[in-house]
């Protein structure tokens, strides 16, 4: 059976959605209009009963949590596709341990700054300059951690391409793009590198071709 993802323009659906062509697991997606609000309908709310992004079906199995649903697909089709997991128990640890340190470092600075940033920018409302100066901060910090993990090997768990890599893309992608900040890793040599490679993967570019958010038209 398919698998359904719903929430494709979303950034943390992209997340998942760039894992399963990964692995090569056949998909379809349902279309939820978060500025309608659709993700709090009763409906949805049966699949995520906290209305957020992203829920996935397989099959009689409903899952939520995209750090979650990556796991979750990345051990079932582990001798499927790309290995995201790592090969033995200590690749998988560092693997689990960057894609803490996404979910729990990085990720809640980036938000903000999409929140402060490109929210109020979509609706032609101003900024918060004194949120976003202390997000960016927090988010160089990290960086500066990646720079020098990024200067001992060519992806964060090691010399392999993982879900500590892809967990990064969506948002980081705002940052390069619509938030106009993209010299918060350029200035990194070794987060730069590690940029081009990850976001030039043919997975992540068929994402962008096939989903387009709101954000993505902001100049």
């Amino acid at each position: 059976m398919v698998v359904k993802v719903y929430g494709p323009d979303y950034a943390t659906t992209k997340r998942v959605i760039v894992c399963l062509i990964e692995k090569e697991v056949e998909f379809e997606t349902v279309h939820v209009d978060g500025f309608k609000k659709e993700h709090k309908q009763p409906e949805y709310l049966k699949l995520q009963p906290f209305g957020l992004f992203p829920v996935v079906q397989d099959g009689d199995y409903t899952i939520y949590e995209s750090r979650a649903i990556l796991r979750y697909f990345s051990e079932k089709y582990k001798n499927q596709g790309t290995d995201l997991l790592g090969k033995t128990i200590e690749e998988r640890g560092l693997v689990e341990q960057w894609l803490e340190v996404e979910g729990h470092n990085y990720n809640p600075p980036i938000y903000n700054l999409v929140v402060n940033i490109m929210v109020p920018a979509l609706f032609g409302e101003p900024s918060d300059p004194k949120a976003s100066e202390e997000d960016e901060e927090k988010l160089g910090k990290v960086l500066d951690i990646y720079e020098e993990r990024l200067s001992k090997t060519k992806y964060l768990a090691g010399d392999f391409f993982s879900l500590a890599d892809l967990s990064h893309l969506p948002f980081t992608y705002y940052l390069m793009n619509q938030m106009k900040k993209g010299y918060m890793v350029r200035q990194r040599k070794h987060v730069s590198a590690w940029w081009d490679d990850i976001s030039n993967r043919p997975s992540w570019k068929k994402v962008l071709q096939l989903y387009k958010h709101p954000f993505e038209s902001l100049d």
